[in-house]
């Protein structure tokens, strides 16, 4: 069964060019960013809107590999291909690019897309512990903030960040609402409507409006709940997404798990609930509590990054998971890394059942990854 709401988020990213002429008929200016890492508050403190470009399609990887080596990751081929060729209204409609340096690819990318594109790369600390991390990256964000008051030509005051903390974090509020309604059994949102809502709010700049369409949400997914109506039965096994972003066009493994029977009840990567996981603080500097917030994202870039380790043995145990599927782009060499890390620790933290998926763009290999799938289903055991 699927909440009948669905229907507006269905519609969002087809109704995208829309929202460009919106934006631009009221005046307001787009900047595009890449990253969780990027501070969004900083931007709608500035009254322009925030855009995420990190691409997902496959069809822009062949231009990307004329300028970048093969053996890059899809996210950042895709990414780029889709900056040289001028095929990305956003990207083209964005007055300037927040970039991050999260791994080496990323920063060699925006070293090229600086030769055409006005480009501001803040640069993390290699590390999200301690007190030196923390006072860097903070100076990180008033560099950030500088550049965009200059680039847009605004002053960006304590109360336009103090709006912009309470308006956003409103927004992580609903989400996790949302998210948290597929602690029932059975599940309410199936794991690709759930990717899909969480996708829709890159493209539409109505927050309010998008707000309230949340709300709606789940206030249906709250009356299924009530009924024992789930989109999928009760004894579907119960999966945990995590690792790099899988956006719409780079979904083809949520996609199996769901055709396979399996329920996905949670999206933990950066392209899904990661972001939403904490607020600005709303007491203190407004900007160093927004730098803050952002140096907690559980990302792999960061060494040690325990956090992620801890949430996902945490969202096993609350949302009756059967098992983790972790993928990993082909080329993401932290994520990689980070995935025999994370079996280990969720053995240890639960026996929780771990798959890796390592993959591409491409629909090459989407047999084997289906049987590796199904024989994992088959294989976890409801607790």
């Amino acid at each position: 069964m699927r909440a009948e709401t669905m229907t507006f988020f269905d519609a969002v990213v087809p109704d995208a060019s829309a929202a460009i002429r919106s934006i631009r008929e009221q005046g307001k200016k787009f900047v595009g960013i890449y990253c969780v890492f990027a501070p969004q508050e900083l931007i709608v403190a500035a009254d322009a809107v925030p855009v995420t470009l990190c691409s997902t399609r496959e069809e822009p990887i062949a231009d990307g590999e004329k300028y970048l080596p093969r053996n890059f990751c899809p996210l950042i081929k895709s990414s780029y291909g889709f900056a040289i060729t001028g095929k990305c209204a956003f990207f083209n409609n964005s007055e300037f690019i927040i970039g991050e340096t999260t791994c080496d690819g990323k920063k060699k990318m925006f070293e090229l897309m600086e030769t055409f594109k006005p480009t501001v790369v803040l640069e993390l600390p290699q590390s999200a512990k301690g007190e030196t991390q923390k006072q860097y990256w903070r100076s990180e964000v008033a560099r950030c903030k500088k550049e965009i008051e200059k680039r847009i030509g605004v002053t960006i005051t304590d109360a336009k960040m103090k709006a912009a903390i309470t308006e956003l974090n409103e927004q992580r509020a609903l989400m996790r609402e949302l998210a948290s309604m597929n602690m029932a059994i059975p599940a309410p949102l199936s794991g690709m409507d759930l990717l899909k809502v969480m996708w829709a709010r890159n493209f539409m700049f109505d927050r309010p409006a998008f707000n309230q369409q949340l709300r709606d949400l789940i206030t249906e997914l709250k009356e299924m709940k009530e009924k024992g109506e789930g989109a999928f039965p009760k004894t579907a096994r119960r999966i945990i997404v995590t690792g790099v972003p899988t956006g719409i066009g780079a979904e083809k493994v949520l996609k199996i798990i769901e055709e396979s029977g399996a329920a996905i009840i949670y999206v933990e990567n950066c392209s899904g609930m990661k972001q939403f996981l904490c607020d600005v603080a709303t007491t203190g500097s407004p900007l160093e509590a927004i730098a803050d917030k952002y140096l907690k994202t559980p990302c792999s870039c960061m060494s040690p990054n325990t956090d992620r380790l801890e949430l996902l043995a945490k969202l096993a145990k609350e949302y009756h998971a059967d098992g983790v599927v972790d993928i990993t782009w082909i080329g993401c060499h932290t994520y990689n890394v980070e995935s025999r890390v994370l079996r280990d620790y969720l053995a240890s933290h639960g026996n929780v059942p771990f798959l890796q998926i390592e993959t591409d763009y491409s629909p090459g290999d989407t047999g084997q990854i289906r049987t590796r799938i199904e024989a994992f289903i088959e294989m976890a055991k409801r607790k």
